[in-house]
């Protein structure tokens, strides 16, 4: 077999099969009822060339935490990519009811993260439901702002600003143009795509989660855009399964707050500028490209976990040229506050910016190319950067049943 078709995978395009036959089902009851379903989601080619390198796991992505920790740790420079793992799928449906109109949206893409890093396959992004003021789900953190993410052709995007889909149950108490207020409990968890708080130098930890994190949005429409404001707080506790250590009991606590400030601003006739601010402790996994949120420090003559203080910025500018052409251009930053007993490679500083020119020939249809250059600075000064041309070449489809 190739290296794509291994059994596990296998199954997994069988369980796709079956998701469409669950999707494509109802389309017939749909065109009887009152429910309305909206298929859509888009193929997407990423074709480009790096002048460095990176983790190969990371390969068509431009992340600063991937990025060389020290010399030539991933060979040597210069790869061609190219893949099709941002192609995606998803519908939509909407019921009336007695209590309002029930929304429900499921999307998936073929970006594998995790244990399936560099692979393409199946990957959730959204499973969620709403009905009134309440939704369900997993869906985007009210810690984030989607709206501030550029319209850029690189993936992973700027790595400064907040972005996480995560399990989630939210009130909307207020939900208008002009006005949004939203509270979530959000299901907890460590930095990295499926990790954990990562163990302190000689303990046995086990990370554990008693509460959910506490999340909330207030967005206020101005003249000339929106400002929003958004707030986190979480409970993130470690279990020494092994006291006895020569280091002592090192099981311990950390609160993780963060604040974020975001904006969308009409810049004249042609442009939105899309701007965010982030500071905060112990929410790294909230970002989008960030190390973990707590590490050890020397507190006299012990060791104690710390969470994280963290500063990221992101700042780009859309602009439209024309119907047929526009632009993307901007810069992100994430900055972490070290700890003593951190390694001397580890991650502190994350630097990211972008520039495009995207043509869109006929209604559907986007492709261009996009420069990008992202730098990596360690704890020890060590920094290491990369430079990529891409060029990608996207197709969206939607189709609409049912409804009245």
């Amino acid at each position: 077999m190739r290296r794509n078709e291994s059994p596990k995978y296998l199954w997994r395009w069988i369980g796709f099969a079956v998701l469409c036959g669950l999707f494509l089902a109802p389309v017939a009851q749909a065109q009887e009822s009152n429910t309305r379903l909206d298929f859509y989601g888009f193929a997407m080619l990423d074709m480009g060339y790096q002048t460095k390198q990176n983790d190969p796991a990371w390969f068509d992505v431009l992340r600063p935490t991937k990025l060389p920790s020290s010399p030539n740790q991933f060979g040597e420079d210069g790869r061609f990519f190219a893949g099709v793992r941002q192609s995606r799928f998803g519908v939509k449906s909407y019921t009336p009811t007695e209590m309002g109109e029930l929304k429900t949206i499921f999307e998936f893409e073929m970006f594998g993260t995790g244990v399936d890093a560099g692979q393409t396959t199946i990957r959730l992004r959204h499973a969620y439901g709403e009905l009134g003021k309440f939704g369900f789900g997993q869906y985007w953190s009210p810690f984030m702002d989607i709206d501030v993410f550029p319209n850029s052709v690189e993936y992973w995007g700027p790595n400064g600003m907040a972005f996480f889909r995560n399990v989630q149950a939210r009130w909307m108490p207020v939900w208008t143009d002009k006005r949004k207020v939203a509270i979530a409990l959000e299901r907890p968890g460590g930095s990295g795509d499926q990790g954990v708080v990562n163990e302190f130098i000689g303990g046995d930890l086990q990370a554990r989660f008693p509460l959910p994190d506490l999340s909330g949005e207030f967005r206020m429409g101005i003249e000339k855009g929106y400002v929003e404001v958004a707030g986190i707080v979480r409970q993130m506790t470690w279990d020494d399964l092994d006291p006895t250590n020569a280091n002592g009991d090192l099981s311990g606590d950390a609160v993780g707050w963060g604040l974020s400030l975001s904006s969308n601003l009409k810049a004249g006739e042609k442009g939105t500028a899309r701007l965010q601010f982030v500071y905060g402790e112990g929410v790294q996994n909230y970002m989008n490209d960030a190390p973990v949120d707590v590490a050890p420090e020397t507190d006299g003559a012990t060791i104690k976990g710390v969470a994280l203080p963290m500063t990221g910025v992101s700042a780009f500018l859309d602009w439209n040229w024309n119907e047929k052409l526009s632009s993307s251009f901007g810069y992100s930053m994430l900055n972490i506050d070290n700890t003593d007993l951190q390694a001397a490679d580890a991650f502190k500083v994350g630097q990211y910016a972008l520039g495009n020119v995207m043509f869109y020939p006929v209604k559907n249809v986007m492709l261009g190319p996009e420069i990008q250059w992202g730098d990596r600075e360690n704890k020890d000064g060590f920094t290491s950067d990369d430079l990529r041309i891409q060029f990608s070449a996207k197709y969206n489809f939607s189709k609409s049943s049912g409804g009245n």
